[in-house]
C-alpha cells in the first residue's frame, strides 16, 4: 500500500495503518518501510527563511519496522491508534508543486499549533483508553526540529529527560521525516529500558495539518 504526502506524520501514521491490517486475519507479518528524499525540496534560487530552514532541518533517511500479529513478538503492542486533523491549516507544513520540483511549505505557527491542540488530543485519546498522561512511561516522539520538540514539552508537561532521545536523533540525524519517529523507537527498544507492563505514546504531527497518536505497550 504506498503512501505519499504524509511526510513527518506517516512513520506513526504508518504503523497505525499497519496495526489496522493486522487487526484482521491472525498470524500474519507486515512491514512498514519508510523512505525519505528530503533533499528533493531543494531550492537553490529561494533564499526564503522556509527553504533555508528546511534546508539545513531535514535529511535523506529511511527506516523499517515489522509488526507480527500473531504475538510472538518481543517488542511493544500497538493498543490503539488515533488520527487528527486540524481544519483550515492546509498552509502551515506541506509542498508545492513547482516547476523547480517540491518546494517546502513551512510556517512558524507549527510550534504554537502544538502548544494549542496536542495537551487536549492526548489526553482525550488517553481517557478513551481508561489512562492518562501519568500511565505513558516512554514518550516517542517525532524529531521536528528544536521549537517543535520544546512545543512538544511545554504542551504534555514533559522534563526534558523524557524527551531525550527525540533530542538525541535530532542531534545525530536531523529531521527525516516519516522516519525519525522510527528512529527514536528504535533507540528506546535497543536500550533494553522497557520492561513488560510499560506504556509508551508514540506521536508525530505533519502535512494536513494533522497529528497521529499510537499506543503502545509491552
Amino acid at each position: 500500500m504506498p503512501v505519499f504526502g504524509l511526510g513527518c506524520v506517516a512513520g506513526a501514521a504508518g504503523l497505525a495503518r499497519v496495526a489496522d491490517v493486522l487487526r484482521g486475519p491472525a498470524d500474519e507479518v507486515a512491514v512498514l518501510l519508510a523512505v525519505e528524499l528530503c533533499s528533493l525540496t531543494l531550492q537553490r534560487e529561494d533564499l526564503s527563511i522556509p527553504n533555508i530552514i528546511a534546508s539545513g532541518l531535514f535529511g535523506d533517511g529511511a527506516a523499517a519496522a515489522v509488526l507480527d500479529g500473531g504475538g510472538r513478538q518481543r517488542g511493544p503492542r500497538v493498543m490503539a491508534t488515533r488520527s487528527v486533523f486540524y481544519p483550515g491549516t492546509e498552509r502551515v507544513m506541506g509542498w508545492d508543486v513547482v516547476d523547480s520540483g517540491f518546494k517546502v511549505v513551512l510556517s512558524p505557527a507549527v510550534p504554537q499549533l502544538v502548544r494549542e491542540k496536542l495537551r487536549g488530543d492526548v489526553e482525550s485519546f488517553l481517557q478513551a483508553q481508561g489512562l492518562s498522561r501519568r500511565d505513558i512511561r516512554h514518550w516517542v516522539c517525532h524529531t521536528g526540529g528544536p521549537k517543535v520538540l520544546e512545543a512538544f514539552e511545554d504542551a504534555l508537561e514533559l522534563p526534558r529527560a523524557a524527551m531525550q532521545r527525540s533530542w538525541d536523533s535530532l542531534q545525530s540525524a536531523g529531521n527525516l521525516s516519516s522516519a525519525s519517529v522510527l528512529f527514536v523507537l528504535s533507540d528506546l527498544l535497543a536500550s533494553g529500558e522497557a520492561r513488560p507492563g510499560d506504556r509508551g505514546l508514540l506521536l508525530a504531527m505533519g502535512p494536513g495539518f494533522c497529528s497521529e497518536l499510537v499506543l503502545l505497550e509491552w
